[in-house]
């Protein structure tokens, strides 16, 4: 074996080696939030708490320490009303950890603060099509729908967060809303 040849195999090698420890590796549970949301939305009002706060923190896990600051600074930009750094953070989030919902749902509340309607509903969708429970997630969209004036469409998504929470008071308070609402167009 030549020289070079050998120098190319320990490159390729050192950079498998780095991208494999530097790659994110998703933490989060499927059975374990399957089992959450299956106690969420068997839970008695007042009951639930302990498990939304169990299922946010499923939701946060990354298995990756750099990706875990990535969340905790864009979640403190969106807490400090700073939407521009929180789309910088979570987008980071996104390019280095494209199968992790929180880096699109993160991202999502700060368009829809900034009011990027269009953009939001892109990220929310991916939210979805990586944790179809996503009741959050589902909730923003209900919100946007509703924002747009698509009555019809936002109570079907309120309607769908209390299949899988049924205690959620903002959500149980938009659906009375709407209902009464829909109703009252069609007389």
């Amino acid at each position: 074996m030549t020289r070079s040849s050998t120098s190319i195999k320990c490159i390729v090698t050192a950079f498998f080696v780095t991208v494999g420890f530097s790659a994110p590796c998703i933490a989060q549970d499927q059975a374990r939030l399957a089992e959450l949301y299956e106690q969420l939305s068997a839970a008695e009002e007042g009951g639930y708490e302990r498990i939304e706060r169990q299922i946010y923190d499923e939701w946060g896990k990354s298995g990756s320490a750099a990706m875990d600051l990535l969340v905790r600074r864009g979640r403190d930009a969106l807490d400090a009303r700073d939407h521009d750094a929180a789309v910088d953070h979570f987008s980071a989030l996104v390019d280095h950890a494209p199968d992790f919902a929180e880096g699109y749902a993160g991202r999502a509340t700060a368009y829809f603060h900034e009011g990027q309607y269009g953009l939001a509903i892109d990220d929310l969708r991916e939210v979805l099509n990586r944790d179809p429970n996503h009741y959050v997630a589902i909730t923003g969209l209900a919100v946007i729908l509703e924002d747009l004036g698509r009555n019809q469409d936002a109570l079907d998504g309120y309607r769908e967060v209390l299949r899988i929470h049924p205690n959620q008071p903002e959500v149980l308070v938009g659906v009375e809303r709407l209902e009464a609402l829909l109703e009252g167009q069609a007389l």
